[in-house]
């Protein structure tokens, strides 16, 4: 069973923790945390391109000169693709990109992504994240206290006074463990979770 240090918001160590090793000591699975990337990617793709065809183009009904005897190359239309303003070939057309993963495959990638981080030691939890007000130099003090430059932070209950004080840091980001999910876990260059939060996802997950 996997141990870590758990921290205070001063960044001084308090206590250790045991991990759940069905969530966080796992055989990692590359292929699936690469899928779960790519659907989440893919997903979230307007897919609202669009382009016009030679048949979608308005204009060009008329044949711009005879067949032959011009010394120009035969042209039926003013609108095929070679000609200035014609259509495109092979245009993008409007279509969804998403498809899914069934679920045992998405938590499987979850549990990789998140063993991967406290194998690395990117993994960092805190005994509690308190803020008595919405300021976003006491959040940051919390985050140097830690030694986190860039980073995501998950809270085990939607506390706006934290929420709102990490907003204006574009290197970290806030996210309940209800929304938790790998590309973002992936993302991060360390992973902040509060006792409580590594509470609820083991009670999720385990």
């Amino acid at each position: 069973m996997a141990k870590v240090s758990v921290y205070n918001m001063e960044g001084k160590e308090v206590g250790t923790l045991d991990l759940n090793d069905a969530i966080f000591g796992v055989e990692i699975n590359e292929h699936l945390v690469h899928m779960a990337v790519v659907q989440q990617l893919a997903n979230n793709r307007q897919g609202t391109q669009k382009a016009k065809t030679r048949s979608e183009v308005s204009g060009g009904g008329r044949k711009p000169w005879r067949q032959k005897g011009t010394g120009h190359a035969r042209q039926g239309s003013t609108r095929a693709p070679q000609w200035k303003g014609g259509g495109m070939v092979f245009a993008p057309v409007p279509r969804d990109y998403s498809f899914k993963l069934n679920k045992k495959e998405k938590r499987a990638a979850l549990k990789s992504a998140l063993t991967s981080k406290v194998n690395d030691n990117k993994l960092i939890v805190i005994d509690e994240l308190k803020l008595d007000e919405i300021k976003t130099k006491n959040f940051k003090t919390v985050m140097d206290n830690l030694n986190v430059d860039k980073g995501l932070v998950v809270l085990g209950e939607n506390d706006q006074n934290v929420v709102l004080s990490a907003r204006n840091l574009p290197a970290v980001q806030t996210i309940l463990t209800g929304n938790l999910n790998v590309y973002d876990v992936m993302k991060a260059a360390k992973l902040v979770l509060t006792k409580d939060a590594v509470t609820k996802i083991e009670e999720v997950y385990a």
